[in-house]
């Protein structure tokens, strides 16, 4: 098999197994549905591959790994509450019953049972989170890397959550995150008590 019929294939049993997994749930896909999904011989998936896992695991990581390096891509040259309002109008555009958000789901489903994947996950949000600790602290947030851990958290919280409430849209999300990169935004100013009380 030539190289770029082998790279055309695998493309092809990449995007069958992402939509797969999306479609039917981890545990439903196997070898023969994939192979009839991606119009190639069963023979094939383990041509270009060890294990049907391992191919189900690419194409995971590879679709979460495309989803935050589109979110870190938009914090370039943000403030943050700039930053902030790009992300969260970014998941604007999964509302919990998409392709993409289901597939979050089951991929971190899979990884209670799958030591590998796990592995491969905490490495895409390392790496994410490592962008936005830079990002927060050119923008002057305290502790940038607690912070950071945090806010990917809280994100990524809140698309897995959007299929049970779809009222965590961005504008009821951003000023509760705001308050986490700026906790005194919105208090009112201290009031100096030991000018109470005295007369002129």
């Amino acid at each position: 098999m030539t190289t770029e019929r082998g790279r055309q294939v695998r493309e092809r049993l990449l995007a069958a197994a992402t939509h797969l997994i999306a479609d039917r749930g981890w545990s439903a896909v196997s070898t023969r549905v994939l192979a009839e999904q991606a119009g190639v011989g069963p023979g094939l998936v383990h041509y270009h591959y060890p294990s049907l896992r391992a191919l189900l695991n690419e194409a995971a990581l590879d679709s979460m790994t495309a989803v935050a390096e589109q979110a870190a891509a938009g914090l370039q040259g943000t403030s943050p509450h700039e930053g902030l309002e790009l992300m969260l109008g970014a998941l604007e555009a999964y509302p919990g019953d998409d392709p993409t958000s289901v597939l979050f789901v089951e991929v971190y489903l899979a990884a209670t049972r799958d030591e590998e994947l796990r592995r491969g996950i905490t490495a895409i949000l390392q790496r994410f989170r490592a962008v936005l600790a830079d990002w927060l602290r050119a923008g002057g947030v305290a502790d940038p890397e607690a912070t950071a851990r945090i806010l990917a958290s809280a994100i990524d919280g809140v698309m897995l959550h959007r299929a049970l409430d779809p009222h965590l849209d961005a504008a009821t999300v951003a000023p509760v995150l705001s308050r986490l990169l700026h906790p005194d935004a919105g208090r009112p100013p201290a009031t100096d008590h030991s000018t109470q009380g005295r007369t002129a």
